[in-house]
């Protein structure tokens, strides 16, 4: 394709100073290029000790140098890496010798784009790499390798197939009216429609399971004021990020911090001190820690153990995920009965391990691996929601030729999932946000 008559180069292995800077370069020159700097290329797949030497014969640095001819590579096109020394003067003379010689700096996600295009690998499995890149734990790392390697991809690939053989059983139905089609092809239709409208039904409905894991489990700490949201937060990611202070309604506005807990993200936001108020800002801050709690996977209902009546009902407040009740201030409750709530003390860390494993289990409910590969991203299901709208209606249609219309629909969604149908406007979004070593 036009678009990749250039050959390509980045660092794969990131800025700064290192021990190491691997440099990779594809496109049909990539082979040249070896050969222009190192003298000869090496055989293939086999790294070999060179001098990197510019057009003008100075030798640049010694380095590892592989060719990589394609297709069998990592963008399907002709392929080279030199692993050289990694100080910054180094990787600008062996840049600046590379585009002497007629290659340019990729672009972000050039790499991965370009396997997209040569048929390496379909948008999901794409996106998966740009997952793997930017994962923070455990459970991200295996969520994208699993998907990298086509988990995702082979059902939606599945699903494609077998509406194409829906569809064209239903366009044999259209242009063969009065032809002795077999008398149950009707019904073989309307049962194969069924299954599948299920099977995406089902996978929708998956509490979010695979999104949560790639964005980080959202943490909301809710409570009157004063029970000690702020020194449970700074506890729980041992370290000051939020003030404490004894004077009530210090914190205003929802404050965010990250952890890794249990192999999982999780976003821990501390909130207002819910109460009423005169005061205007306070009172936006309390609307605000009563959004967050409605939008949290898991909400942490304090209270002052030292005070049980002012227990709040966190079961009346609005919230989409899991209430863990917290009771803090165990330090001075003098043997007070908690009931339910986990008790714990942010000034000595007294509880804290029994409220880690408390939201341990809580993020492995809400993010369990079970059963097909989960959806990942926004765009996924939106794409499905739609295919899913358009088989519904094609079930329901009377008329052969709109529920053959219907079907293409249903197909070309789930096609812009995977890459196949009408992906040119989206493209540029995900490929955008990918590092440009990949």
């Amino acid at each position: 394709m036009a678009e990749h008559e250039d050959t390509i180069f980045a660092l794969a292995s990131g800025g700064g100073r290192t021990a190491v800077a691997v440099l990779r370069i594809s496109g049909e020159k990539s082979g040249a290029l070896l050969d222009a700097l190192c003298g000869r290329r090496p055989p293939p797949r086999r790294a070999s000790l060179r001098r990197v030497r510019d057009a003008s014969g100075e030798t640049l640095d010694q380095a590892l140098a592989l060719w990589l001819p394609g297709p069998g590579t990592y963008t399907g096109e002709d392929s080279a890496e030199l692993h050289l020394h990694g100080g910054p003067a180094v990787i600008e003379a062996v840049a600046e010798a590379l585009i002497a010689a007629g290659a340019r700096p990729a672009e972000a996600g050039e790499f991965t784009r370009r396997a997209f295009f040569n048929g390496r690998m379909d948008l999901t499995a794409a996106e998966a790499v740009a997952d793997l890149v930017e994962a923070e734990s455990a459970e991200q790392r295996r969520q994208a390798l699993r998907q990298m390697e086509g988990a995702l991809g082979a059902l939606y690939e599945d699903w494609s197939q077998r509406l194409m053989r829906v569809l064209a059983q239903q366009e044999a139905l259209i242009d063969f009216p009065d032809e002795d089609l077999p008398a149950d092809v009707a019904r073989r239709l309307a049962t194969e429609m069924a299954t599948l409208a299920a099977e995406i039904a089902a996978h929708l409905n998956d509490n979010r399971r695979g999104e949560r894991t790639r964005e980080g489990l959202r943490i909301a700490i809710i409570g009157p004021p004063n029970v000690g949201k702020s020194s449970l937060i700074n506890r729980l990611l041992a370290r000051d990020v939020a003030i404490v202070s004894d004077l009530p309604g210090t914190t205003r506005d929802a404050l965010e911090a990250r952890l890794v807990l249990g192999g999982m993200v999780m976003t821990v936001i501390d909130t207002a001190g819910l109460r009423e108020t005169e005061d205007r800002i306070e009172a936006e801050g309390v609307r605000r820690a009563r959004a967050r709690a409605a939008e949290a996977d898991i909400v942490l209902a304090m209270h002052d153990a030292s005070q049980p009546e002012a227990v709040l009902d966190a079961a009346a407040m609005p919230h989409a995920g899991e209430v863990i009740l917290v009771a803090n201030k165990l330090d001075l409750a003098s043997g007070r009965d908690i009931g339910d709530a986990i008790g714990v003390s942010a000034l000595t860390g007294q509880g804290l391990e029994r409220l880690s494993d408390a939201l341990i289990a809580a993020g492995r409910r809400l993010t369990a691996r079970t059963g097909p590969p989960p959806l990942t991203r926004p765009r996924h299901r939106a794409a499905l929601e739609a295919a899913l709208a358009a088989l519904t209606r094609a079930m329901a249609e009377p008329s052969e030729e709109l529920r053959g219309e219907e079907l293409r629909i249903a197909l070309r969604m789930i096609g812009r999932v995977t890459g196949r149908w009408g992906v040119e406007e989206i493209l540029g979004e995900i490929f955008s946000r990918f590092c440009i070593g990949k």
